[in-house]
C-alpha cells in the first residue's frame, strides 16, 4: 500500500463559527418503512417498544445524540392534514399516500406520537407545515394545538386527546419544496404565501417559533435571491436548502454494485455542496450581513436506485463505505460553513435513502453512515476553528483528504476522510492556540463496497487508530477509504 503526506494546520484561536447540534439532525417522512415498520411498530407489537416506538431505535438515536428530527415530510407534508392524525386511532382517517407508493396511510402515527418519540430520544421536533394543499387557518390551529396553554377549542381538543400540558416547539417549516412537489410555485408566489402563513403562526404561552421558509433546490440561486430580497429578516429565521448526492438523476446506479469511476463520481457530487453552499451564502450575505437568517440543509444524502424486489416508491437502499465517506465529507463541509449553516437533516433516518438505521422485523442494523455520526458527535455545540488541509486532488474535483475541527472546553476534535481507494494519507498536523498532550483516534474503514446487513450487522464498525502527539504536532495515518475522528486534550 502506498501513501501520500498531507500537511494540516489547526488554529484554535481562529474561530470560524459555532457548530449548532442541529447540524447533526435527521429527517423522518411518511415514506416507505421510515415510520411504519421503522420508528413505529404499534403498542401491541412483540418488538420491544414504548407506546409503539421501537426501544432499540430510541437507544440508537440517543447514542449518536440526535439533536433534531424533521417530520412529517418531505413531499408528504404538503398533503398532510394534521387533524387526521389525532384522537383515538380507530377513528383516524385513512388516506392514500399519493407521493410514495400509493399505499394506505392510516394516520396511527401523528402529532402526539411524533412529539412523544422526540421526548424519548431527547431531541428537538421540527415540524413541516402544509402550504401546498393546506390553509392558513389549519397551520395556525396546529401551532395553537401544540404550544398554547390557554383555554380554546384547540387546546381543549388536545386535552381531550390526552395531553394536558402544551409542548414546546421551536422549529417550524412553512411548506416544503414549494418549487416542486409542494406546489410548483415561482419564488415570487411562494414569498407572498410565506408572508401570509407565518404571520398567523403565533408564539403562544412563552413558546418561540424558529420559522423556516422553503429555500432553494440545489443550484437554484435565483430562488435564494428572491427569498432574501423579499422576506424581512424579522419574519424568517432560516431558509431550507435541499441537495442530494446524485451524479445523474436518470442513472443513479446501485447502492452496493459500482465501479471505481462511479465511486469517485458520487464523491465529486458530494464535494460540490461546498461550492453551492458558498454561493448561496454569498447571496444571503448581501441581504443579511448580520447573519440573522440561517441556512438549513433540510434534506441531504445519497440517492440511488432502490434495492431489487422492493417497492420503487419506498426508496429503500443499502448503505456502504462509499456512503460513509460522503457523510464524512459533507458533515465536514457543514462544520466549516457553521457561521451560516445552522441545521442539516440527513435523508432519511430509517429504511429510506441514506439512512442511519435499517430494520427487518425485530432486527435492527446500524449502517456505516450511523457510525460516521457516532464519530462526529463531539462536534455538536463546539466552536468550529480554522483547519487547513493540503489540497491534493484524488479524482477530478474530489479531494484526497477533507477535514474540519472544533474546540469545546479545552477539548479539540478533528475529523477527516480519506477518499482514495488505494493510498493511505500520512497526516502531519500542527496545532496552534492550544496545548495538547493526550490523543485518541478512531476510524471507520473497510473495502468500499462493504455494508452491514441482517446477517452481518457489524462488518463495518468503529475501531481504534494509532496516533501520536509530540511538540503540539499530531501524526497519524488514515487508511484508504476511511473516516477518522481524533480527540485531543
Amino acid at each position: 500500500m502506498t501513501s501520500k503526506k498531507v500537511t494540516m494546520l489547526v488554529n484554535v484561536n481562529d474561530k470560524i463559527g459555532h457548530i449548532n447540534p442541529e447540524i447533526y439532525g435527521h429527517f423522518s417522512e411518511h415514506l416507505g418503512r421510515c415510520i411504519y415498520e421503522g420508528i413505529y411498530v404499534g403498542e401491541n407489537s412483540p418488538i420491544p417498544n414504548i407506546e409503539g416506538m421501537r426501544t432499540d431505535i430510541i437507544d440508537a438515536f440517543k447514542q449518536i445524540k440526535v439533536p433534531v428530527l424533521r417530520w412529517p415530510g418531505g413531499c408528504f407534508a404538503d398533503e398532510y392534514h394534521w387533524k387526521d392524525g389525532i384522537g383515538p386511532k380507530e377513528n383516524r382517517k385513512s388516506i392514500i399516500n399519493t407521493n410514495w407508493g400509493g399505499v394506505t396511510e392510516n394516520n396511527s402515527f401523528g402529532t402526539h406520537e411524533f412529539l412523544k418519540f422526540c421526548e424519548l430520544v431527547g431531541c428537538q421536533p421540527y415540524i413541516n407545515g402544509n402550504v401546498g394543499s393546506g390553509t392558513v387557518q389549519e397551520m395556525s390551529e396546529w401551532i395553537e394545538y401544540i404550544t398554547s396553554d390557554a383555554t380554546s377549542p384547540m387546546t381543549e381538543l388536545r386535552r381531550v386527546n390526552g395531553q394536558d400540558k402544551a409542548w414546546k416547539l421551536k422549529y417550524l417549516g412553512v411548506g416544503n419544496e414549494s418549487w416542486g412537489c409542494g406546489g410548483f410555485m415561482r419564488p415570487e408566489k411562494y414569498v407572498d404565501e410565506y408572508r401570509q402563513f407565518q404571520s398567523y403562526c403565533k408564539n403562544h404561552s412563552g413558546n418561540t417559533l424558529y420559522k423556516i421558509a422553503c429555500g432553494p433546490n440545489a443550484t437554484d440561486y435565483n430562488w435564494t435571491e428572491i427569498i432574501m430580497k423579499n422576506i424581512d429578516p424579522n419574519f424568517v429565521n432560516g431558509i431550507d436548502f435541499h441537495y442530494y448526492t446524485v451524479p445523474e438523476w436518470n442513472n443513479k446506479g446501485q447502492a452496493t454494485v459500482f465501479s471505481d469511476e462511479a465511486y469517485y463520481k458520487v464523491l465529486e457530487s458530494a464535494n460540490n455542496i461546498d461550492t453551492i453552499i458558498t454561493r448561496h451564502t454569498e447571496i444571503m450575505n448581501r441581504y443579511d450581513p448580520d447573519n440573522k437568517v440561517g441556512l438549513v440543509v433540510g434534506e441531504w444524502g445519497c440517492w440511488y436506485d432502490v434495492e431489487e424486489g422492493t417497492n420503487p416508491g419506498f426508496l429503500y437502499q443499502q448503505n456502504t463505505m462509499r456512503d460513509a465517506i460522503v457523510a464524512g465529507m459533507e458533515l465536514n463541509t457543514f462544520n466549516r460553513h457553521s457561521k451560516r449553516v445552522v441545521m442539516a437533516n440527513l435523508a432519511q433516518a430509517v429504511n429510506v435513502l441514506q439512512s442511519v438505521i435499517l430494520t427487518e422485523g425485530e432486527t435492527m442494523v446500524k449502517t456505516p453512515t450511523y457510525h460516521v455520526f457516532d464519530l462526529y458527535k463531539e462536534h455538536q455545540d463546539a466552536d468550529a476553528v480554522y483547519c487547513y488541509t493540503d489540497f491534493v486532488t484524488e479524482y477530478n474535483n474530489v479531494p484526497f483528504v477533507t477535514s474540519s475541527a472544533s474546540e469545546k472546553n479545552g477539548r479539540l476534535t478533528i475529523t477527516m476522510t480519506n477518499a482514495s481507494l488505494t493510498e493511505a494519507a500520512d497526516i502531519e498536523c500542527t496545532l496552534a492556540g492550544i496545548h495538547c498532550t493526550n490523543v485518541n483516534a478512531s476510524v471507520l474503514t473497510e473495502e468500499v463496497h462493504a455494508y452491514n446487513d441482517f446477517d452481518t450487522p457489524e462488518r463495518v464498525t468503529i475501531k481504534s487508530l494509532p496516533a501520536e502527539i509530540a511538540d503540539n504536532k499530531l501524526s497519524l495515518t488514515l487508511p484508504p477509504c476511511s473516516v477518522v475522528s481524533v480527540a485531543l486534550s
